[in-house]
């Protein structure tokens, strides 16, 4: 191999490697505000299997166009190739890396998962995390908040309390303990900003923790198709300081309890009032839930 191939090589995986890396890093950018400890493994994890992407990508498509503009046949050149039989060294090198890349992002991403105790035992009680620049370990929660999913709205009870809503409050910086039901179907409780996701099956509780570490109000969403009016099945995620959510506890209990507004219901029976009818059958939504705090 010539001296300015070695050279010509040696700067285009130089090249490659930076852009890769800079396409990692605006990775983050593709994604809502980092709102959970979560967030922060997961986006890492993303922005490396992307950074692995785009050097693949990117390696691959300057090869391909490489040789479409210095290493095609003439005009006119209808005869073969070079006649080759196979070389092992390379056949060694193209299935090696592929198998060592695949290994190495297993362990990467079981790293990620176990730092984040989504594994089935649950076994990691506490996280440590970084926010502003400080590390906090998380306790574990003492009781859990009961999440029930139906057709279609999101109810909130706190043990705390013994009171309801319908959109759920969470105190930052805590290790939350979420207890998960469904009433009828199948639903996914799913909060991009946390980067956290969970299917609710029916006739069974699942538990599910993580840890709120930014303040401000996010959107929870059913990920699951739940039915005709799924997309409506959506409702805000309150996360503010322990003394806040302490003065908001004390503050829905006090109220007495009342329907809360569903938008499945109301296009409900906006739709059964119009003369036109489509044939086919419908869910009724369940009646809007009796709740301390509603949305």
């Amino acid at each position: 191999m010539r001296l300015h191939n070695i050279l010509f090589l040696i700067a285009y995986t130089i090249t490659l490697t930076l852009i890769s890396l800079w396409v990692g890093q605006v990775s983050y950018s593709w994604f809502p505000p980092q709102a959970s400890a979560e967030s922060l493994l997961v986006d890492e994890l993303f922005a490396f299997l992307v950074t692995i992407g785009a050097f693949i990508f990117l390696g691959i498509t300057g090869v391909i166009i490489y040789c479409v503009f210095f290493q095609r046949a003439a005009k006119y050149d209808y005869s073969d190739g070079p006649h080759i039989e196979g070389n092992i060294t390379l056949e060694v090198i193209w299935t090696s890396i592929p198998l060592l890349l695949v290994f190495w992002l297993a362990g990467y991403s079981y790293q990620i998962y176990d730092q984040m105790a989504i594994r089935g035992s649950m076994e990691l009680n506490s996280l440590p995390i970084v926010a502003e620049k400080q590390t906090i370990v998380i306790p574990e929660p003492d009781q859990a908040i009961e999440v029930v999913a139906k057709q279609w709205a999101w109810v909130f009870r706190y043990p705390e309390k013994n009171i309801t809503s319908t959109e759920l409050h969470l105190p930052a910086n805590q290790r939350v303990h979420l207890a998960l039901k469904s009433e009828d179907v199948l639903h996914g409780l799913y909060i991009p900003a946390f980067r956290v996701k969970q299917d609710i099956v029916p006739n069974k509780t699942t538990d599910f923790e993580f840890t709120p570490v930014k303040e401000g109000r996010y959107r929870l969403r059913d990920s699951q198709f739940s039915g005709t009016y799924f997309a409506t099945m959506q409702t805000d995620v309150v996360v503010e300081s322990p003394e806040a959510y302490e003065k908001w506890l004390l503050e829905a209990a006090k109220r007495k309890p009342s329907p809360a507004s569903n938008v499945a219901a109301s296009e409900y029976f906006q739709q059964t009032k119009k003369a036109f009818k489509t044939g086919w059958p419908t869910i009724i939504p369940a009646k809007p839930p009796v709740v301390n705090y509603p949305t």
